[in-house]
């Protein structure tokens, strides 16, 4: 076989350990194998976790937190990072500030609750969210109860989205994407930076097993960015990528399985992200 010498662009997701698969550090390193980067993490929190919820959650120190950043970002470098979940202020704090240090784009998935509710960010971490995390986001991905739960907006409608972008964007991100997968119809999202607004829609598939889209989502649109697309196109690339993984999810125990993140290299996928 030929030996590969040229390097492939580079994503870190500094985020929590989802012992099932499905979800984090394990369901972004898979999303960005499947799309051409070389995936690389930060754990912040180790979880005890399957298909029927959260078990236990233990956030790591943020001395350890630290020295897994700075080993990766000053060594081999970044060309996008994305977060997901930071447990603790401690953490988001430390993390901001090594962020802001980076000069990389940032995808924020302000993660605050699993698929089955628990409770993944302490609520004293909320403010620390708002006033140092966002601000370092090229583009932040809220889903309707996170942002409920940074701005008390409660969406129900497309115009509820417009109003939460808003809000959202009043803590500083660059781009928000608000994800209008729990309401009802067609999955819709809504990507703005205040100016222009691109309504991303997609057919809704008749499956349960969604664990993971959020982590999936915001790992795609880093990796689209490390390899050097425009915001919009990264955005645009990772919905399709996530609807294909919905769409082919699959069981796992006995509650909700996975989103499949191998789905464009199976035998029967017919579908193509772009």
């Amino acid at each position: 076989m030929p030996i590969r010498t040229a390097v492939p662009p580079r994503v870190l997701t500094v985020a929590g350990s989802d012992s099932g698969g499905g979800a984090g550090i394990q369901a972004d390193l898979k999303t960005m194998l499947a799309l051409g980067v070389h995936g690389m993490s930060v754990l912040t929190a180790v979880t005890a976790q399957n298909s029927l919820g959260v078990q236990g959650a233990w956030e790591l120190p943020v001395e350890s937190v630290r020295a897994q950043y700075r080993s990766v970002v000053d060594d081999i470098g970044v060309q996008a990072v994305k977060t997901g979940m930071l447990a603790s202020a401690a953490l988001v704090e430390t993390v901001a500030e090594l962020l802001a240090e980076t000069g990389a784009p940032v995808v924020v998935d302000p993660v605050g609750v699993s698929k089955h509710g628990d409770a993944l960010l302490a609520a004293e971490a909320l403010d620390s969210v708002r006033t140092k995390l966002l601000p370092t986001a090229t583009v932040a991905t809220p889903n309707l109860d996170e942002v409920a739960q940074l701005t008390g907006v409660r969406v129900t409608d497309e115009n509820g989205m417009r109003r939460a972008a808003e809000e959202i964007l009043g803590f500083g991100p660059r781009w928000v994407v608000i994800k209008g997968g729990h309401l009802p119809g067609e999955a819709v999202d809504l990507l703005t930076d205040g100016s222009a607004e691109h309504w991303l829609r997609a057919p809704r598939h008749d499956n349960r097993h969604t664990h993971g889209t959020g982590c999936t989502l915001a790992s795609a649109i880093a990796s689209g960015l490390a390899l050097g697309m425009d915001v919009p196109t990264a955005v645009q690339g990772a919905k399709t990528y996530v609807t294909g993984a919905i769409e082919a999810g699959f069981p796992l125990g006995g509650g909700i399985g996975p989103v499949d993140h191998g789905w464009l290299t199976r035998p029967s996928s017919g579908q193509t992200a772009t």
